[in-house]
């Protein structure tokens, strides 16, 4: 990706952080036709590894070859920036609108697995993350062995090992410290959640 180097996020503990928070990516292949493809999937992160799984009926992963290239993007906070936040148009009015946001790009190839044995881990891995966080949590072992048993038939696994990771933060790092306070001000003010979102990440910045 087009990476100016202010807004490039380096620390390898920063780039899981993000991913971790967000927890989903687009999953993006090339079909045999030449044509890409996407879907939108829960993944973990773990050590040199991306898993994930989606559902038997999407046709998405009979397209993908054993060993093929992917690329999973994961989209953070995002915003509108509107030139009337900067300081410094009032100065000499030399500005324009632009977007923040956060997006890390994970390169790899891929393989698809269906063993029940793989894909009941991966669901537990998945499912034991989000529900750490709350106060009773689910788990897999709560619902009939044979009603699992048949979910997991349902869909396949999918794993990606990573072979390249590219993470950005573009968050108005390139303005003054004024146009950056302006900006900030003007995202909270918008009433928008997601405009909040991105205040706050640029906030310790």
């Amino acid at each position: 990706m087009y990476m100016p180097k202010y807004n490039a996020v380096d620390d390898p503990a920063d780039i899981r952080a993000m991913v971790a928070s967000i927890a989903t990516a687009s999953f993006i292949t090339t079909r045999v036709d030449g044509y890409p493809e996407a879907t939108l999937l829960p993944i973990v992160w773990d050590e040199d590894r991306v898993v994930a799984h989606m559902a038997r009926g999407n046709n998405h992963w009979r397209q993908v070859r054993a060993g093929s290239p992917c690329l999973l993007v994961v989209d953070g906070v995002n915003a509108y920036v509107s030139p009337n936040w900067y300081a410094t148009k009032a100065e000499h009015g030399r500005v324009v609108p632009t977007w923040n946001y956060e997006t890390v790009h994970i390169r790899g190839t891929v393989t698809i697995h269906d063993d029940p044995s793989w894909l009941l881990a991966a669901v537990t891995t998945l499912t034991d993350m989000h529900e750490g966080r709350h106060a009773v949590p689910w788990h897999v072992t709560d619902a009939p062995e044979a009603f699992v048993a048949g979910q997991l038939r349902g869909i396949v696994g999918i794993e990606v090992k990573v072979e390249d990771v590219q993470a950005k933060s573009k968050m108005s790092q390139n303005r003054s410290e004024a146009d950056r306070a302006g900006v900030v001000d003007g995202l909270r003010r918008s009433g928008d959640p997601r405009d909040s979102a991105v205040a706050d990440a640029m906030q310790p910045r």
